[in-house]
């Protein structure tokens, strides 16, 4: 969709944490290793959702973006992406490829549906169900990221999306 045919297709994860010793990194970090070791060479990125922007985001094949729950809503590092990278981006990511993991205390429900209702304003295409992780992850959640990273990466790379 956005990269030359027969270059790579480039997945770009984003997490939301406010640090890389939080459930949230851990989370973004399994799916990176899945997608890093998905068949059908899609390249991948994992950037902090305050560090990337519009180029970043014009450069992605497929989006993950990863997010704890603050107050019932995505964190304000999501939110300021898609602040900055909403108005520069219209007309430009039109069925763009997007999966959401969420990282919740709560029930996790308003992350999901704040998140659903900007991304169809871009407009992004979800690809598969949000998936809500409540507290801290165990080993089958991380498999869970890891797989959802592989399979992203692998469906991008094989142009499913």
């Amino acid at each position: 969709m956005h990269t030359t045919e027969g270059a790579a297709r480039h997945l770009l994860i984003l997490h939301a944490g406010q640090s890389e010793a939080g459930h949230c990194y851990a989370l973004a970090r399994a799916a990176y290793e899945g997608a890093a070791g998905a068949e059908g060479g899609s390249t991948v990125s994992l950037l902090p959702a305050l560090r990337a922007g519009l180029e970043e985001l014009l450069a992605a094949d497929g989006l993950l973006l990863v997010t704890p729950e603050k107050f019932g809503y995505m964190a304000g590092a999501l939110k300021d992406f898609f602040d900055r990278t909403f108005y520069p981006a219209q007309g430009k990511v039109e069925g763009l490829p997007y999966a959401l993991l969420v990282v919740a205390g709560n029930d996790g429900q308003g992350a999901v549906t704040a998140v659903e209702r900007i991304a169809r304003g871009y407009p992004f295409k979800a690809v598969v169900p949000a998936t809500v992780i409540h507290g801290a992850p165990g080993e089958a959640e991380l498999q869970a990221a890891y797989e959802l990273g592989e399979g992203l990466a692998a469906g991008i790379a094989m142009g499913l999306f």
